[in-house]
């Protein structure tokens, strides 16, 4: 992602460990804030899961070590604190509060400073554990025995917390006080659970597998996603598919299922990518599973 200019000057100070943390500054950096990042001595977790990945979110982070149960630390945080704008944690509110960080102290301490935690879940769940993949199946994203293709619920929780991060700063240019805001994962799966909820991705919704021109198929050495969803795009399918259109149901039947398998099964990769830039059809290739 390239960076741009939007919180240029706004200083944020991190305590946010493992994935939410790190994938949030990463955005914030990217938005041009001063960011940095305090680790406790034994380091973030995080990067022991993946350096690789650890390292890219903190490109252009600050980042500095101290011990925030020890005297020397809490000296160490609070030059950092009066010094920043918006401050990031992840710790759970008990916590936060044992540490001396709980939003009421810290609002008395610091009136300018807003702070953004990222729990577990809302309110006064936000103190009971768990981890992206409890929240994925609280809203029913984790079908049988599978895990998830990613790690859904951090992610969209370090965007969400990205967007408190923008909305403390306008509420402390407006007010010219801090704002306390907190971001929940359960809340981001809930977020990205909608549209299964609304029956779009169960087997019978549209984009769940019951609309031929949206689904994955197997070609000659491959596999190819189809999302031929617009009936323009269905169409364009459907032709070189040989599939006579009569109405929007028509991508519904199983034989057009049936018509639009053979067709790309007698494909290859590279005709069907070179069909998708003549024809103008949204597909990708992929190799086989």
């Amino acid at each position: 992602m390239t960076k741009d200019s939007t919180l240029r000057g706004v200083r944020v100070l991190s305590l946010a460990l493992n994935l939410p943390g790190p994938a949030a500054i990463m955005r914030l950096a990217q938005m041009g804030a001063r960011c940095t990042k305090v680790n406790p001595p034994h380091g973030d977790p995080m990067a022991l899961y993946s350096f690789a990945g650890y390292e890219k979110m903190h490109i252009g982070v600050r980042q500095v070590s101290c011990d925030l149960k020890t005297e020397a630390g809490q000296k160490c945080l609070h030059l950092l604190l009066a010094q920043t704008d918006v401050l990031l944690t992840s710790f759970r509110p008990s916590a936060l509060n044992k540490l001396g960080l709980g939003w009421k102290a810290l609002h008395a301490q610091y009136p300018i400073l807003s702070c953004v935690s990222v729990v577990g879940a809302p309110g006064a769940l936000a103190d009971i554990p768990g981890h992206d993949l409890t929240y994925q199946a609280e809203v029913n994203l984790v079908p049988g025995l599978n895990l998830p293709a990613s790690l859904f619920a951090d992610m969209g929780g370090a965007m969400m917390a990205s967007e408190a991060v923008l909305k403390a700063t306008l509420t402390q240019k407006q007010k010219g006080k801090g704002s306390f805001h907190e971001v929940a994962l359960s809340d981001a799966a809930a977020w990205l659970a909608l549209p299964r909820q609304w029956g779009l991705t169960l087997p019978k919704g549209p984009v769940g597998g019951a609309h031929a021109g949206y689904n994955l198929y197997k070609c000659k050495n491959g596999r190819v996603a189809v999302a031929a969803l617009e009936p323009h795009f269905a169409k364009a399918l459907c032709e070189a598919a040989g599939v006579k259109v009569n109405s929007a149901k028509t991508l519904f039947e199983p034989k057009t299922h049936q018509a639009i398998a053979a067709f790309l099964l007698s494909k290859t990769r590279l005709q069907l990518e070179k069909l998708a830039t003549e024809q103008d059809i949204p597909l990708m290739t992929l190799p086989k599973a």
